[in-house]
């Protein structure tokens, strides 16, 4: 006999009021596991269904005891666990996709978060772009390998469109043609996790990440002009983290970091051009459409056929081998970004139509069209009349296409000193302020003397009169003659 008294055995006991309901609760868990998750019953609304529906006097503790005990049934008694894993350093990363919502210019915006974590030291790079597709993926990985200083030898990934062209059998793909040169190009291999909600394990670890970065930096919801001031934040946020811990872990992300570092593969010579190549149609208002969002370009291609190079986050626009017009990629759909300078030969001909042109609006919102332009057309209207002081406005703005911007400003101001509104003018004081290198800090308050600059002497011939002495020897003849004419005029002054 053992010391060690026997387990106590269970009684079946008997459940006379659950009994009843027993095979009809069976049915609905049974059927819910083939339906979506989060539209699955619950203990609690199978006992209020019970209820409600059916008259049934049941505690809803009872319920849910035996509903537990059903579920630890179907999963073969086990419960969702996940095994501990170890990672060698430089050895593997992961990647995904997030939803992150901005205040973006005022409106509440979605854009997406993309996220590289290398799974050894945890260390994660964080980027946002305005949609998931294939340019903002490539375009993320670029931007990770030169952060990071390195390209571990594997990465794992979901099932994105932007890697995978067709799911086969098993862990088979059918990888997107660019994917394949991307991976090419660093030298890593690819691991596809199961598709759906089968595969979210696989890559638990950038899965955790995802919510945990927006759980700790971007609560409250960020307000942000730009999604290039986004991305600053997000910059911060990545340096912030270094001297985190991960789990029970001494040593913090950043030094994990320092010594996985070495480990990785060395970039090559040159970043992989991520950017996708696309043919537009500019229409009749000086704009090419590209993924449902409008761009300008000089007026004289309305109608032609251009090149356009798609970034993730830059539109550029080529004609004749040479880059015509660059904006940064819109995020709303069916918005426009259109330039001031591309409509001026066009304004020139219709000045009726600045006033309320949509790209004079954005050039004022985004401070290219600043108060010092708004004072000069106020003044030059009034002293010149509508169209020909708007005219004057134009023939100032076309200086922007071969001065800088503060000289061209602080040529305004001068000449709106000297009281004059003449195009001509501004640009002769813009040229002087560039030259001398004083369009920043030149003074203003120069009155009625700002064109006093240009004053110039009357020449003076004496220099050439030396150099000719210098380089001319008269002959004696000559010298003969310049005696006499010297001894005369000594004796008409009485010398």
């Amino acid at each position: 006999m053992s010391a060690v008294p026997p387990e106590r055995k269970r009684s079946e006991r008997a459940a006379p009021v659950l009994g009843p309901w027993k095979p009809l609760i069976r049915t609905w868990v049974t059927a819910d596991q083939v339906l979506p998750k989060k539209q699955r019953h619950t203990a609690r609304r199978i006992w209020q269904r019970l209820v409600d529906g059916y008259g049934a006097e049941l505690g809803e503790s009872t319920v849910s005891s035996y509903v537990a005990e059903l579920r630890r049934e179907l999963t073969g008694g086990l419960a969702c666990v996940t095994v501990p894993q170890v990672h060698r350093v430089g050895e593997e990363a992961e990647v995904d996709f997030g939803e992150l919502w901005v205040w973006l210019d005022g409106t509440l915006t979605k854009v997406w978060l993309f996220v590289l974590r290398l799974s050894a030291s945890g260390k994660a790079f964080h980027v946002a772009f305005a949609s998931q597709a294939a340019e903002a993926f490539l375009q993320g990985h670029v931007l990770a390998f030169q952060v990071l200083g390195g390209v571990p030898r594997r990465i794992r990934y979901d099932n994105l469109r932007a890697a995978v062209d067709r799911i086969l059998q098993g862990r088979d793909r059918v990888e997107n043609q660019r994917f394949i040169a991307l991976r090419s190009h660093y030298g890593f291999d690819s691991f596809f996790c199961q598709p759906g909600k089968r595969g979210a394990h696989e890559k638990g670890g950038v899965e955790g990440e995802i919510g945990r970065f927006r759980r700790r930096h971007l609560v409250p919801i960020p307000v942000v002009a730009t999604m290039t001031e986004l991305n600053e934040h997000l910059a911060h946020a990545d340096h912030a983290d270094n001297a985190r811990h991960i789990g029970n872990r001494r040593t913090t992300v950043g030094a994990d970091f320092s010594a996985e570092r070495p480990h990785l593969q060395s970039l090559p010579a040159e970043p992989f051009d991520t950017a996708r190549m696309l043919t537009a149609r500019v229409d009749h208002k000086a704009r090419i459409c590209v993924r449902q969002c409008h761009y300008s370009v000089p007026a004289r291609l309305a109608g032609w056929t251009v090149n356009v190079r798609l970034g993730a986050t830059f539109v550029e626009v080529r004609s004749g081998g040479r880059v015509v017009a660059c904006h940064e990629r819109a995020v709303a759909r069916g918005a426009q970004s259109l330039v001031l300078d591309h409509y001026l030969e066009v304004l020139v001909r219709k000045p009726g139509a600045l006033p309320n042109a949509t790209a004079l609006a954005q050039a004022r919102e985004q401070g290219a069209f600043t108060p010092t332009h708004e004072a000069f057309w106020r003044v030059a209207r009034r002293k010149l009349g509508d169209a020909p002081g708007t005219r004057a406005l134009i023939e100032v703005l076309l200086g922007h296409r071969h001065l800088p911007a503060v000289a061209v400003i602080e040529g305004i101001r001068r000449a709106l000193q000297a009281g004059s509104v003449n195009p001509e003018v501004v640009l002769v004081e813009a040229r002087q302020a560039a030259d001398t290198d004083t369009a920043q800090v030149a003074p203003i308050g120069m009155g009625s003397q700002a064109l006093a600059r240009y004053d110039r002497p009357t020449p003076a011939l004496g220099s050439y009169d030396v150099l000719l002495a210098s380089n001319h020897t008269p002959s004696p003849r000559h010298r003969d003659h310049e005696a006499v004419g010297q001894v005369a005029a000594s004796e008409e002054v009485g010398v």
